[in-house]
């Protein structure tokens, strides 16, 4: 009898764990090229704006793979999708590996596949597993994303040389590193197998779901998705290019990935003080705001006062981190049905990576004509304004539904 009580918190701790395993790996793969990229350029003879393609690339596949994750979800359920998305991380890591340009950006593209399929789904999860919970899961799993990418990022320049002090010569020193990131996916699929025998199960009107092609129309949708757009703009641009940031500015290479580790670890930090009130704060607007503004100061002080490097990383990291944790929230909390949280989350990031896609890229071609980097941290810092222009609309309490539909406007007119 006392087996068969605790069993449901036993099967839920095993899925919490699950999810938190997931977290960790949608975002290491991605953050650990950053220290790197001196050294992949250099081998590899990339140019500033083929560089910047390693961190574009994904988030192009981030758009594309977003309205194809929620329909794999639907069709083959959570759980399946889940695991396929895994599979997908481990696979494209092992291709990435191999050292060459061809498996490189091949790598790249199947690890963001499979990422952009556990983005979309995890909020839906979320929804589905733990109701009465949003925020706190929320916020544990983006802390777990956090910490893969303050390890990914803090540990690549030392395992780079780890493979160069041992002479390991089958594969780049930089590819042995990035191999080394196979650990958090392979653990995660050991932990998410027991979830893989009570998968949810596709019903028999699985075909007929509603698409909820509505939310495109939708005001409240579209303030949702712009904040996480400008959320992953600015984060992407920094996260590929802080380190060279740093170095052009007079840090070593160790030095900037330290410093690039930092900023990945202060993203996390927020799901801890979030955490206690965030379900309990009904209106958000002026934490959403001011999360944006941190950012904004960040970037301004990196401009102005470079050697304080790791304060305005702290900053930066909190106020983007925050603002990621709000925005997965609020695709929860502003939905009412675990489908339309699958829905609004695939339409944010589809749009939302779509533009984010363009930052590393646009940044890399403007350093390169300008040769400096006061111009891109310029247009980063006015971004981050209108940033929290739209943090503050995102953050009203609203619910996303078809009534608000921005097509149901003149409608009403008419009917005057």
């Amino acid at each position: 009898m006392t087996l068969k009580s605790s069993s449901p918190i036993a099967s839920k701790a095993l899925l919490v764990l699950g999810i938190l395993l997931i977290a960790i790996s949608l975002r290491s793969p991605i953050t650990g090229v950053g220290p790197l990229l001196d050294a992949i350029s250099n081998e590899l003879h990339l140019s500033a704006t083929q560089a910047g393609m390693l961190t574009t690339l994904p988030l192009l596949v981030f758009a594309f793979f977003s309205p194809v994750a929620s329909k794999i979800g639907t069709k083959r359920g959570l759980e399946q999708a889940l695991m396929l998305a895994l599979l997908f991380i481990v696979a494209g890591l092992l291709v990435r590996s191999a050292g060459n340009a061809l498996g490189l950006y091949l790598g790249t593209t199947v690890i963001a596949a499979g990422i952009a399929i556990a983005n979309v789904l995890l909020p839906s999860l979320v929804k589905r597993d733990f109701p009465t919970h949003i925020a706190m899961v929320t916020s544990i799993y983006v802390l777990m994303m956090g910490a893969g990418s303050a390890i990914s990022a803090g540990l690549a320049i030392p395992l780079s040389d780890l493979a160069s002090q041992f002479s390991v010569s089958f594969i780049p020193s930089w590819a042995f590193s990035l191999g080394c990131l196979l650990l958090f996916p392979i653990i995660a699929i050991l932990l998410w197998l027991p979830q893989m025998s009570h998968h949810s199960v596709p019903t028999k009107d699985t075909e007929q779901v509603d698409s909820h092609s509505y939310l495109w129309r939708e005001a409240s949708a579209w303030h949702i998705t712009l904040f996480l757009a400008l959320n992953s703009f600015l984060m992407y641009i920094f996260i590929s290019w802080l380190p060279t940031i740093l170095v052009d500015n007079g840090y070593s290479h160790h030095q900037a990935g330290v410093v690039h580790g930092v900023l990945q670890l202060f993203t996390a930090v927020p799901a801890l003080v979030l955490i206690p009130f965030m379900s309990k704060l009904k209106d958000k607007r002026l934490l959403s705001f001011s999360l944006t503004f941190m950012a904004f100061i960040a970037i301004i002080g990196l401009i102005v006062m470079p050697h304080m490097a790791m304060l305005w990383a702290v900053l930066f990291g909190f106020g983007a981190g925050g603002g990621f944790i709000v925005a997965l929230t609020l695709i929860s909390l502003r939905t009412s049905t675990a489908k339309q949280a699958a829905a609004l989350s695939g339409m944010a990031q589809f749009s939302g990576y779509l533009v984010a896609a363009t930052g590393p890229m646009i940044m890399g071609e403007l350093h390169e004509q300008t040769a400096s980097w006061q111009l891109p941290l310029m247009i980063c810092a006015i971004c981050s304004l209108v940033w929290g222009g739209f943090a503050w609309l995102a953050a009203k309490d609203e619910m996303v539904s078809e009534t608000n539909c921005l097509t149901a406007c003149p409608a009403q007119f008419d009917n005057k």
